[in-house]
């Protein structure tokens, strides 16, 4: 059945996405140990608090929302602390979570023939110098050559300052690259950057105008918004977005936290600009990962994979977002902000994670959206369901060893490792 949506509607999508969902919560032994895990999580990245949510269609679903909002510092911890308790309808910056929105917009483009996945980004952007050679496509995957320029001690330590796009891309452009293009992948968040001025030059729309076209409308994510750039506030309820200061060596300060909340979203643009949902990045991942809002066509570009560098083997870049064995998504890092989405597109278990500390990075968040997957394969079917096999190449256990690894300012000196 397709819901009709209003004047962004997409005859191709029907809602609910992904598999019909099983009423009522986990079971109770898979709630504790989601609980323990996402606790566990939540202390290790130094937030005051942490929103989360799983959804096993054979099984049921889990929400959570444990700690504060960290209006206020304790004056004895020097932590985030008080503002009230969260809410699973809270809203957060999803960080580099935008890049898979963003590809999907191209994707959505090539279909309608306004642009070619192929195509030299020189094309679009004739007068900007040292792009020859690179294209849509390589952009999305990560494989342009372009480095990831260090700016992270600017971003933290002064949040609202304004960034001309042109600034960032230009800085990529000009240092040195990580390889001729197509031949090696490495992120690069201004890679993407340059793909969304690439775009809007081809369409003459702007990147709110895009999104709600291809993404928010056809999806009716109605929560989740790209702000504008002169928008520093997180509107709707949400939690306070905190990072510890950096050092001009690029080491965080533990004991200086800052709070990010405000912020200009310029930082990182079509990178990472988009405000969501647990929801909404819930109906957003199970779109992603079963290419909803896409031909079966485009749903192959965008999962012809590519190796990442040093990564397991299981651990692939598709456009604009990841393969991690069965599961689709990725993680996203904004100032403020940690989040990760997994979806399995053959059962449906998808998990989404959030947390107001960026500090420790989005290897943190991804670590724990893998431990919270791992916990929730294993749930026994309900009563009037098929059990599901979810064969994942990791176990919980790895993905805590990988958690802890990449705390960096934990709520407390030492999180111990569970014994055994």
């Amino acid at each position: 059945m397709v819901f009709p949506l209003g004047g962004c509607a997409d005859p191709r999508v029907a809602l609910p996405v992904g598999p019909e969902q099983a009423t009522g919560s986990l079971p109770a032994d898979t709630v504790t140990a989601l609980d323990a895990a996402l606790e566990e999580g939540r202390t290790l990245a130094g937030a005051s608090g942490a929103l989360a949510g799983v959804w096993a269609p054979w099984a049921g679903q889990w929400l959570a929302s444990p700690g504060s909002r960290g209006t206020t510092l304790d004056a004895a911890t020097g932590r985030p602390v008080g503002g009230g308790t969260l809410t699973t309808d809270m809203r957060f910056r999803i960080g580099t979570l935008t890049s898979s929105m963003t590809c999907t917009v191209l994707l959505r483009l090539a279909e309608d023939d306004q642009v070619g996945l192929d195509d030299p980004v020189s094309d679009y952007l004739t007068r900007l110098p040292g792009i020859d050679g690179i294209t849509l496509r390589q952009l999305c995957q990560n494989t342009s050559g372009l480095g990831q320029p260090r700016l992270d001690q600017q971003f933290v330590n002064n949040p609202t300052r304004n960034w001309p796009t042109l600034e960032l891309v230009s800085g990529a452009i000009g240092a040195s690259r990580v390889g001729a293009p197509g031949r090696v992948w490495s992120r690069s968040d201004a890679g993407i950057q340059l793909l969304g001025m690439a775009l809007r030059a081809a369409t003459g729309d702007d990147w709110a105008t895009l999104y709600d076209t291809y993404v928010f409308g056809p999806l009716a994510l109605d929560d989740t918004e790209y702000p504008g750039e002169d928008d520093l506030e997180v509107t709707g309820p949400h939690p306070r977005g905190w990072a510890a200061a950096l050092g001009a060596d690029g080491r965080p300060d533990c004991t200086r936290p800052q709070d990010v909340t405000r912020l200009s979203t310029t930082m990182t643009g079509v990178a990472g600009g988009a405000v969501s949902t647990l929801a909404d990045l819930k109906t957003w991942s199970q779109a992603l990962a079963t290419g909803q809002l896409l031909s079966a066509e485009s749903v192959e570009q965008q999962w012809r994979t590519v190796a990442e560098g040093g990564a397991p083997q299981w651990r692939r870049a598709g456009l604009g977002a990841e393969q991690f064995g069965p599961m689709r998504g990725g993680a996203g890092a904004i100032p403020g902000y940690l989040s990760a989405t997994l979806t399995d597109p053959g059962t449906g278990l998808t998990v989404v994670v959030a947390l107001n500390d960026s500090t420790a990075g989005d290897r943190l968040a991804l670590a724990l959206a893998q431990q919270l997957a791992a916990i929730a394969s294993q749930a026994p079917a309900a009563p009037d369901r098929q059990a599901a096999v979810v064969e994942l190449p990791w176990t919980a256990e790895d993905a805590a060893a990988a958690m802890r690894a990449t705390a960096v300012c934990p709520a407390v000196a030492a999180v111990a490792a569970p014994a055994g």
